[in-house]
């Protein structure tokens, strides 16, 4: 299960997504994320489907990578989808005990479960094609204008990016623990719910432990190399937009325009659902 945690990983490969500016992915990303919200209706996801599989064509990435991932929120869209289905007001479909599922829960429910899986998705899509000093280059580009108003943008910028590189190294590290644990007899699988919460403590202690450790090796590296913040700093390879960004730009301009215009229109209300 730890080892199909796709966020925050970078796969190497050569592909039309990888070669983009990490800022055209970033404002890429975050107009998917706000057009899984506009898109209120089937239509919409229809036309984000689309534009999602096009993204994952273009990256390059096996699409049995990028949806692996896809287990490891297994518990939390189960939860998204029975809390909108039971929990909707609407016109009854199903009764049984206290429990009531109606026809706006179900739409909802539905509806939810798609926009969690497109968001995790196209999440990693990001991640995937870009590497975390890319993301961090890129991110402190975009939010250069909040330098004025005296925001350390570097400094948050280099905080996420190190927690993205974080992710699959703590994973990696707590698959090992856990390996190493059950050699010794650990149990994680079996007995109640209270008894497999207590067997995770020989789990978490070490985790924390190394976690602690990295970071303060980090820190200590980042001291000796004399590192004072982004206050002066150049960079080897600043970022500057080629023709294939604009083109990337024109597209999603295209692609938000066409979610707008599917979200005045209601494919289910059309063909009588």
């Amino acid at each position: 299960m730890l080892r199909d945690i796709t966020l925050g990983q970078y796969y190497r490969t050569e592909s039309v997504v990888h070669r983009l500016d990490p800022r055209v992915k970033l404002v890429a990303t975050f107009v998917f994320i706000i057009s899984l919200f506009v898109a209120g209706n089937l239509l919409g996801y229809v036309v984000a489907a689309l534009f999602l599989a096009l993204c994952i064509k273009l990256s390059n990435v096996p699409p049995k990578f990028i949806f692996r991932g896809m287990k490891t929120i297994f518990f939390l869209l189960m939860i998204t989808m029975v809390f909108n289905l039971f929990l909707t007001p609407g016109v009854p479909l199903v009764s049984f005990w206290k429990f009531t599922i109606t026809k706006e829960g179900l739409r909802m429910a539905v509806m939810m479960a798609i926009r969690l899986i497109f968001l995790i998705t196209g999440s990693s899509i990001m991640t995937l094609t870009t590497t975390p000093n890319h993301l961090t280059d890129g991110l402190e580009s975009l939010l250069n204008p909040l330098k004025k108003i005296r925001i350390p943008v570097h400094e948050i910028s280099m905080m996420m990016s190190i927690a993205l590189r974080f992710i699959p190294i703590l994973m990696e590290e707590t698959d090992k623990i856990m390996k190493a644990q059950m050699a010794r007899g650990a149990d994680f699988e079996s007995g109640s719910l209270i008894n497999r919460a207590k067997s995770l403590v020989p789990l978490l202690v070490p985790l924390f432990v190394s976690a602690f450790r990295r970071a303060n090796d980090l820190a200590m590296a980042m001291e000796a190399r004399c590192y004072r913040g982004g206050e002066g700093r150049t960079k080897m390879k600043p970022l500057i937009y080629k023709k294939i960004d604009v083109n990337a730009y024109i597209v999603l301009a295209v692609y938000f325009a066409l979610i707008i215009v599917a979200g005045r229109f209601d494919l289910l209300k059309f063909i009588g659902m």
